[in-house]
């Protein structure tokens, strides 16, 4: 059965840990996490709350960072908007759940502790992961844990797939979104090896959910493909 699960994590044991030392006040909104393979882990994260030009500066000197790239700066709001590649040691507490079925639906961090909601399609794989994580060395607490449709409050309704993950990271990255396009439909398919429609379809999917996430109007079911 289809489990969604509440986990903590220290940040002095998982991602962000010095950065935070050094920015206490800063503010980190996750928007999507792309793994690369297993052992390859690059988070979308939105920082506010914080002098910009200290950021670089404290992600660079951070060891659980191998690299970053500011994407996007959002002066109305003053966000910004980095592409993190996290270093080894996150990397295997990441590749943990992602070996084991594992789906990110959300990550925030709240009083020097990482909150991530997961979604597993068998509760064992949740058990399996959990002692995955464990053996890396990092405490991981459990908060909650519920079969998929059953607590509204825990559960995103508007999850990316692994292949959506997958599709729109591909476009992003090969300037599908860049104006004007730097390759066409078609050309992205064949990347992916896949059909366009399928693309299309993917594509499609996978920005209706991250329209309903940003709107905080979730599709109302689960994505499947």
């Amino acid at each position: 059965m289809t489990t969604i699960a509440e986990l903590t994590l220290s940040t002095d044991e998982f991602a962000l840990a010095e950065t935070f030392q050094q920015l206490p006040e800063m503010e980190v909104r996750v928007e999507s996490v792309v793994a690369e393979g297993p052992a390859r882990t690059m988070p979308l994260v939105w920082f506010s709350n914080v002098d910009p030009d200290a950021i670089d500066e404290a992600l660079e000197a951070d060891p659980t960072v191998a690299d970053s790239q500011q994407l996007l700066e959002n002066t109305d709001d003053d966000e910004w908007f980095y592409r993190l590649q996290y270093g080894e040691d996150v990397g295997s507490v990441c590749s943990a759940v992602y070996t084991n079925g594992g789906t990110l639906l959300d990550a925030q961090v709240t009083e020097g502790q990482w909150t991530l909601r997961l979604l597993f399609p068998e509760r064992e794989e949740l058990s399996d992961a959990v002692s995955a994580i464990e053996e890396q060395g990092a405490r991981v607490d459990v908060r909650r844990m519920v079969e998929a449709g059953q607590d509204e409050d825990l559960e995103t309704t508007a999850a990316l797939t692994e292949p959506q993950q997958e599709a729109i990271a591909e476009a992003y990255r090969q300037g599908y979104y860049d104006v004007p396009r730097e390759i066409s439909l078609e050309e992205l398919a064949n990347e992916l090896d896949i059909s366009h429609q399928a693309l299309s379809e993917r594509l499609r999917r996978a920005n209706r959910v991250l329209a309903s996430e940003q709107l905080d109007e979730p599709t109302g079911e689960l994505a499947t493909e």
